[in-house]
């Protein structure tokens, strides 16, 4: 009996023994946990293929100038309203796309139909120090002291859109369209109908403006050298529609006889039309009434190809590439092909328009 208890003992005491020395084992180690360290390794292994993204910023901003770096070309832009003619929102909306800050400007804009309200945005553009000033004019007068200003400052002037009375050293280039070219084209095209007789009622443009004095020009002249052609009247809309279709409405209540809209905007032509309509007057190919714009916005010139006008004149609004182009010439210290360039710009003819006409001449 001793011997069994002995030996229950000594068993008890081997198996304390053993468990005392299992609990060691597990302390100093589990061994999958010293693997850890590999198994940790794996994503820092991955972690240069995450950063990939962060490598191309580099390249995202090398596509624009950093605007504190004083890199950035800033340019005073003196505009007509946007809001004018479709002309001129498709003019403001290229001046903007190519003068931005990704493109390496500091581009700031004036707007407005006003003379004296253009030249003191240009006064304050100088004050603001500004390296180019871009000028369409509302008036073609009244720009020599702004412009000796601008020259004794050190900053270049660059026409777009219309030409100014002023001595051509006061500016350093001009891109325009020939407005009084725009004129003859329309009034050569007039002629080529050989009515009978020409009853011209003649909506006008902003007074004073280029556009307005080329667009008149052409139609003063012709009228004046030929017998069977007269002006029933001769008012300005300003560039409005609702002014135009006022000025055609007075002139069919009081019953005066005519034949020929001549409008010097599609805008205007537009309001002209909206008058023959509501009187159920006649338009357009083979009708009672001739209609003329200018400007061809994409609807004017679907108007042609439905036969409801007769003519459009074209006015080229896409001036800024060559402003760039210009921009970057001088700032490189090179010198000018040319000081002025002159918009390729044709008429369209309502009995010869096509769909890629519109496709593609259209604003």
């Amino acid at each position: 009996m001793k011997k069994k208890v002995l030996a229950v003992l000594m068993a008890s005491a081997m198996a304390f023994g053993l468990m005392a020395c299992g609990s060691q084992a597990a302390a100093p180690a589990p061994e999958p946990a010293a693997e850890e360290p590999a198994a940790a390794e794996e994503p820092a292994a991955e972690e240069p293929a995450a950063e990939e993204p962060a490598a191309e910023e580099p390249a995202a901003e090398a596509e624009a100038p950093a605007a504190d770096s004083g890199e950035l070309i800033k340019v005073g832009i003196i505009n007509n309203d946007p809001n004018e003619s479709g002309y001129r929102t498709a003019n403001d909306k290229d001046l903007k796309a190519t003068f931005s800050k990704e493109n390496g400007y500091d581009a700031s804009f004036a707007y407005s139909l006003k003379n004296d309200e253009q030249i003191t945005a240009a006064q304050k553009f100088i004050q603001d120090g500004v390296d180019y000033l871009l000028l369409s004019a509302a008036d073609t007068s009244g720009w020599d002291s702004v412009l000796k200003d601008a020259q004794d400052a050190g900053i270049n002037v660059i026409l777009f859109d219309r030409t100014i009375d002023a001595d051509p050293s006061l500016y350093a280039a001009s891109i325009v369209s020939d407005m009084d070219k725009e004129g003859q084209t329309a009034v050569d095209w007039l002629a080529s109908q050989n009515l009978d007789e020409y009853n011209v009622i003649h909506i006008q443009g902003v007074m004073g403006s280029a556009a307005q004095k080329g667009r008149s020009g052409a139609l003063d002249a012709k009228v004046a050298a030929e017998d069977n052609w007269n002006i029933v009247t001769q008012q300005t809309a300003e560039w409005n529609a609702e002014n135009a279709q006022q000025i055609v409405q007075s002139v069919i209540d009081a019953g005066t006889k005519f034949n020929v809209i001549y409008a010097e905007n599609d805008d205007m032509a537009k309001g002209a039309v909206a008058a023959l309509d509501k009187a159920n007057i006649s338009h357009g190919v083979g009708k009672d009434v001739i209609v003329m714009g200018f400007d061809c916005n994409k609807w004017a010139l679907e108007e042609l190809l439905a036969q409801n006008w007769n003519y459009d004149g074209q006015c080229n609004p896409f001036q800024s590439s060559y402003i760039d182009e210009i921009i970057k010439t001088l700032e490189s210290g090179g010198t000018l092909s040319e000081k002025t360039i002159i918009m390729d710009e044709k008429g369209f003819d309502a009995s010869t328009i096509t769909q890629e006409d519109v496709d593609n001449y259209g604003i």
